[in-house]
């Protein structure tokens, strides 16, 4: 055989071959981030059918009779919201365009539950624990990240404290209405509670402090599950 011919082949041969494994790279990572994407586009329909149900929620509460609404009627629901609104973000970024649509509609179903819940104290004489928090995501606050681990780790202590987390520069006349009211400061994490506006990062501790309320709502926790273990062993 012609040196000629073998060396024809050899490329050949390996043109071929890098031609499939080329071809076989670009399928496979069309196919993850496929994949990835449909795995968003589920997260954004069970995020879509959250609200909607919250929102109707809303409406069935303002109806509702005092001893049928519970203080952690929706707060349940809107951690659950936050926690797969704060994946989708980090799937997709920050400023992706569906991702600031879900931020704002999220929002404002947090200042619904925030005016609802301030109807229902007036209502049926209730003072319902709620901490403000605002925020940056502009890579212009070291201490926000921290600030919300700290609160998370809060509300998984006290299910019955509703936290409202808000993006301070995000474009949304109701978000800028509601810093204008309440006259907080680009100085930021911030965080209102009952009326009191608190700058820079807080502790658990800190704000344990700060809701006094808290250590009364811990030692009846505390009581309710003693009692409820004692019932077990009988």
């Amino acid at each position: 055989m012609e040196p000629r011919k073998i060396s024809s082949r050899k490329y050949l041969y390996s043109f071929v071959i890098t031609a499939i494994i080329f071809s076989t790279a670009i399928f496979l990572s069309n196919y993850f981030s496929q994949k990835r994407i449909d795995e968003i586009r589920n997260i954004q329909d069970k995020i879509s059918i959250d609200i909607l149900s919250s929102e109707t929620q809303f409406s069935l509460l303002e109806e509702s009779l005092c001893k049928d609404i519970g203080t952690g009627t929706l707060s349940t629901e809107l951690a659950n919201l936050e926690e797969r609104l704060s994946y989708t973000e980090s799937q997709r970024g920050v400023n992706d365009p569906e991702v600031q649509t879900l931020k704002k509609y999220y929002s404002l179903l947090e200042i619904k539950d925030y005016l609802l819940m301030n109807r229902i104290s007036e209502k049926c004489k209730r003072n319902p624990l709620s901490i403000i928090y605002f925020y940056s995501t502009n890579n212009d606050c070291e201490d926000c990240e921290r600030e919300g681990y700290v609160l998370t780790r809060l509300r998984e202590t006290y299910p019955d404290l509703r936290i409202y987390s808000f993006d301070y520069n995000m474009d949304m006349s109701a978000i800028k209405t509601l810093i204008s009211i309440n006259k907080v400061e680009n100085n930021l994490p911030a965080l209102i509670i009952k009326d009191k506006t608190y700058y820079g990062f807080q502790s658990i501790e800190d704000l344990e402090k700060a809701v006094p309320e808290l250590k009364l709502l811990k030692s009846t926790k505390e009581a309710t599950t003693t009692t409820a273990t004692s019932t077990k062993k009988r």
